[in-house]
């Protein structure tokens, strides 16, 4: 048996040396056909890659698995659609190259909501950031500062989905604005995003201290909303 589970380590059949010997001793109790016995460990090998590949996409997010759609409260927030929001989380938007905007005050469960969102689709096989604009910021800052924006911005846009939280929080340094732009029109037709903010459209001329980029950036987030 030890130097059967050799070769399958050599082959990367981890899923396969994990079980093989309790379907060993289940095909011999059961009888099982030499082409069932295979089945069942290619099935469980599919099981063990996929939910390696779920954690390690789950892990690349940053994304909290505590809040999910499960223990979001819709009676806070009776306002809330519970079957619209529930409609966004079967991520058809994510297919389809359209964004979600989540506007309101702070304190209503606009992050709890995206990032409940953002763990549906890793569920689905999706690939997901989360980024509150503050670290996105602080992200740039140093792959402008070490020669790694081209790798920074190929992550930024390889991502089926990016969930960009608290835009709005406090007004974006006036050389982070070009960085900013430059996410939002790569993706643009090409990726998903998800904004929270707790300020109205009308005043992100002010957060980016430009109104004619707010313009841009504004147009190109909704034109697919």
């Amino acid at each position: 048996m030890e130097t059967l589970k050799t070769k399958l380590r050599q082959l990367k059949l981890a899923g396969m040396v994990k079980t093989i010997e309790s379907r060993n001793i289940f095909a011999l109790e059961k009888k099982v056909t030499y082409i069932d016995f295979m089945e069942l460990l290619l099935e469980d090998e599919s099981v063990n890659r996929s939910a390696n590949s779920f954690s390690k996409r789950l892990n690349r997010s940053k994304l909290d698995t505590q809040k999910g759609i499960d223990n979001f409260d819709f009676n806070y927030q009776p306002e809330l659609e519970k079957t619209k929001i529930l409609d966004l989380a079967a991520c058809r938007f994510i297919t389809e190259k359209k964004n979600i905007i989540l506007m309101g005050k702070p304190g209503v469960g606009k992050t709890h909501l995206a990032n409940a969102i953002g763990v549906e689709a890793i569920k689905k096989g999706y690939k997901v950031l989360f980024l509150h604009v503050n670290d996105l910021i602080d992200k740039f800052n140093t792959a402008n500062a070490d020669g790694t924006r081209i790798n920074l911005m190929n992550e930024l846009t390889a991502a089926d989905l990016i969930i960009l939280d608290e835009i709005g929080f406090k007004k974006l340094p006036s050389e982070s604005i070009d960085d900013f732009f430059e996410v939002i029109r790569k993706r643009y037709e090409k990726g998903s995003i998800i904004i929270t903010t707790n300020r109205n459209f009308e005043d992100w001329g002010a957060i980016f201290g430009d109104y004619t980029m707010a313009s841009a950036i504004i147009d190109r987030i909704i034109h697919h909303a």
